[in-house]
């Protein structure tokens, strides 16, 4: 089924109703107000307990805004945002603690996204400090779920290839034994030749721990790579979803069909 409906199944985990986000450029003018920009257009989307549901689209098409705003990283001109059946949309930073206990983030380049002057085990124990949640035996833990050796903890990111500093990202993010995983081009800053192993990872320890992903790409042969279930966004619309194997073998969208023509597969990395 697709999952950008607008209803609001007893499974869902996420539910977007009606989303519109408008930026106003800077004024050229001291009489007249900055062009508005429609960032996003009455966006609705569901995502289910334990999907894996990508998000795709160009620069530009509005899935960047969208990510945000469900991260509650910004907030819409207009519509409403409900997590494990919460409304997220509006509320101060110091009463969104549910949500950064239970979403977490592994951003598109692991080198921006972790402290350069941290070692590895204060950087994946950050979030459990942070939300003054016990470390133990964690970092010991997670390093090994995705691959990486105990004496990595010692170290610091620029000691490490992409793939392994994304691999930290990850470890970082499972930290606080969070309910959904949200991906933002997790691979696209990554060599080819490693593509294929952060995107197996990421699916293996979504499968192990129960998780449900969020995964935003503009490559939809990746989004199918590791989700069931997708929405193509195009200029700040959903203008298709459903499942990727359906979409992916008749895409009813002219869009969807430029995507599928013009980017390249992941076929023997799988």
């Amino acid at each position: 089924m697709p999952s950008h409906a607008g209803t609001q199944p007893t499974d869902a985990l996420i539910t977007a109703e009606r989303l519109n986000r408008v930026y106003h450029r800077p004024r050229t003018s001291l009489t007249r107000p900055g062009a508005a920009v429609h960032a996003l257009r009455d966006v609705s989307l569901t995502v289910r307990r334990g999907e894996r549901h990508g998000i795709v689209g160009e620069s530009g098409s509005g899935k960047s805004t969208l990510l945000r705003l469900l991260c509650a990283l910004d907030q819409p001109t207009s519509g409403s945002i409900r997590f494990d059946g919460q409304e997220i949309t509006g509320r101060p930073e110091r009463r969104l603690r549910f949500l950064r206990e239970n979403l977490q983030i592994v951003f598109q380049d692991p080198m921006s996204s972790l402290d350069p002057r941290m070692r590895v085990r204060d950087l994946v124990a950050e979030p459990l400090t942070a939300l003054g949640l016990p470390v133990g035996d964690r970092v010991a833990e997670l390093l090994d779920a995705v691959g990486l050796p105990a004496e990595a903890a010692g170290r610091y990111p620029h000691q490490f290839s992409g793939g392994q500093r994304q691999r930290i990202a990850i470890a970082r993010a499972l930290a606080p034994r969070p309910k959904v995983l949200v991906a933002d081009e997790p691979v696209s800053a990554l060599d080819v030749s490693v593509r294929g192993q952060i995107l197996n990872l990421l699916a293996d320890l979504v499968d192990e721990l129960g998780l449900t992903l969020v995964f935003v790409s503009h490559d939809l042969s990746v989004v199918r790579h590791v989700c069931e279930t997708v929405s193509v966004m195009r200029q700040g619309e959903i203008v298709e979803g459903g499942l990727v194997d359906d979409v992916w073998a008749e895409p009813a969208h002219p869009y969807t069909r430029e995507l599928l023509a013009a980017v390249p597969t992941l076929e023997g990395f799988a």
